[in-house]
């Protein structure tokens, strides 16, 4: 027989409420942390799908305004007319608040400059200081802080030294492999060739076994010993690596590829097929 809720003695009813307030209050919570973890995924969603692209702020220039891209036409039309088939110029901002700026993403606002005449410590030159590249290009300074990078922060070498932000896909001499080669070659020379005996990892680029913005390995190599030719030259045959037909596993333990007097020339020689000087 269910017992009548009138003959519960006092104590037990005190009990049961404040058992059913704490049952309450408990999922009084949980409903509000339901609700701000579904906010939460809401503000995301919304931030993900409104924000397409990175969003940098432009460098900036003590008492200068922005002025827009047509200013910068009456001295750099040649840079400008370019500048539409350039990378960078999905970097300018449209519109009228914007004042169409493109230049000025980079070099900063330019009032100061048009009214000096060009006066070159009123615009900021990327040329001199590479802070305006890492600003979008922030992987890039961690490189260059790499025990063996191409002396950018040291200011020895420019970014575009290299790179031509104005014109085309961003290499200087274009985006084919020939001339990123010829990129490197302006101060490589020695390695340029030509050779008897090429290297036919040339034909894929330098930056087949060189990243030119820094590494941990010596000469910016992508790998530190024989595991980087390993990646083209290799075939397995009966548990036994062989490179060229030939059994190079007791040879692969004496040293790296090019340093254990096999391979020493591997840009290219002029003597030997096996790239010996």
């Amino acid at each position: 027989m269910p017992t009548d809720p009138r003959r519960i003695p006092f104590p037990a009813m005190k009990s049961f409420s404040l058992f059913s307030a704490r049952v309450r209050q408990w999922l009084s919570q949980r409903r509000l942390l339901l609700f701000s973890s579904v906010l939460a995924l809401a503000v995301v969603a919304i931030s993900c799908a409104t924000a397409s692209r990175l969003i940098v702020a432009p460098p900036q220039i003590p008492g200068a305004t922005y002025v827009g891209s047509t200013e910068c036409e009456q001295c750099h039309d040649k840079v400008t007319k370019e500048f539409i088939t350039a990378d960078h110029a999905r970097l300018k901002a449209p519109g009228k608040n914007a004042l169409d700026a493109g230049c000025e993403s980079c070099h900063g606002p330019g009032s100061k400059h048009v009214e000096s005449g060009g006066a070159s410590h009123t615009i900021v030159n990327p040329r001199k200081n590479p802070e305006t590249c890492f600003a979008c290009h922030l992987d890039k300074r961690g490189q260059f802080s790499l025990p063996h990078a191409h002396p950018v922060l040291a200011g020895k070498v420019s970014c575009a030294d290299c790179h031509n932000p104005h014109q085309g896909p961003g290499f200087a001499g274009g985006a084919s492999l020939l001339t990123r080669n010829e990129t490197c070659f302006r101060c490589h020379t020695a390695q340029r060739g030509p050779f008897a005996f090429e290297h036919e990892a040339l034909r894929d680029g330098c930056t087949t076994c060189h990243d030119p913005h820094g590494t941990v390995n010596a000469k910016m190599l992508t790998s530190r010993n024989a595991n980087l030719c390993l990646k083209c030259h290799v075939q397995d045959a009966n548990n036994s690596v062989l490179i060229g037909g030939m059994p190079h596993s007791s040879l692969l333990r004496v040293g790296t590829c090019w340093t254990a007097g096999c391979h020493e020339a591997v840009h290219g020689s002029q003597v030997n097929t096996t790239l010996r000087y």
